[in-house]
């Protein structure tokens, strides 16, 4: 770069070098701090240990009085779950599904819950997409809760069924018409060419099918129901001493409580 500026008679040429000598240096200073940026994203190191969030304080400690039943969780989900919609929470069924090959690879997503009680919790899917696949060769999973403004997450593990193929149609016939015609055209999960692919084939059965009645769900689509054999309730707490109640149910089919530590 420039290591001196050229002394002339006159004033306004004086100005000029100046002036591009300052456009010079903040051009190169630009792209040094770029090269720093992209030397420090290269080594992926990102410092976030200043950021905190101040939980709820003590007075809303969840204590075990307060526990909707002391031998069936899916009361207490259900407690939560409608403080959740009340609060006004944007999709308080949102929950994340892991499940893992037959090999021991997990992955994650998020998926909608569609229904759930005594028998368990149930979610709908393409039976060929990755997840579908993975829950049918390993029956196993585990799902996650998380409303932030509550500061209030569930985990729920348990084996997972396919559900009848009459609750699965009686379902698809209730979604929206583009949504019915969504599901009957991805195939989830495999390579496309590009988004206009997709759309040539739901216009084309948009045509096809003008009744949303007509459109008939693909034998690769359904549900699943996860029955639970695991629950834990967390609350957050400002101090960090944060709420942990579970239950895990036994062979006899019996729900045990416990308090865990944080």
């Amino acid at each position: 770069m420039y290591n001196r500026i050229a002394l002339v008679s006159h004033p306004i040429c004086l100005q000029r070098r100046i002036a591009h000598y300052c456009k010079q240096l903040a051009i190169y200073n630009y792209y040094f701090n770029c090269a720093q940026i992209t030397t420090m994203t290269s080594k992926q190191s990102y410092d976030l240990s200043n950021i905190r969030t101040k939980y709820e304080s003590e007075a809303t400690a969840f204590v075990e009085k307060e526990l909707a039943s002391r031998d069936d969780p899916i009361s207490q989900f259900h407690a939560w779950l409608e403080a959740a919609k009340e609060f006004g929470i944007v999709e308080p069924n949102a929950m994340t599904l892991a499940t893992c090959t037959s090999d021991g690879k997990p992955s994650s997503r998020t998926v909608l819950l569609k229904g759930y009680g005594s028998d368990g919790i149930k979610f709908y899917t393409n039976y060929e997409s990755r997840k579908g696949q993975q829950l049918i060769s390993n029956p196993q999973a585990a799902i996650l809760f998380y409303w932030p403004p509550l500061h209030r997450q569930v985990r729920i593990e348990g084996t997972v069924e396919k559900l009848s193929k009459d609750e699965s149609e009686k379902y698809f016939h209730s979604r929206p018409r583009d949504s019915q015609i969504s599901a009957a055209i991805s195939n989830q999960s495999t390579a496309i060419p590009n988004r206009q692919y997709l759309l040539d084939k739901w216009n084309d059965l948009n045509k096809k099918y003008p009744e949303p009645n007509e459109i008939p769900k693909p034998d690769y689509w359904g549900g699943f129901l996860l029955k639970p054999n695991y629950f834990e309730f967390w609350q957050g707490q400002t101090n960090r001493l944060h709420d942990r109640i579970c239950f895990e149910l036994t062979n006899e089919s019996k729900w045990i409580l416990n308090r865990l530590s944080p």
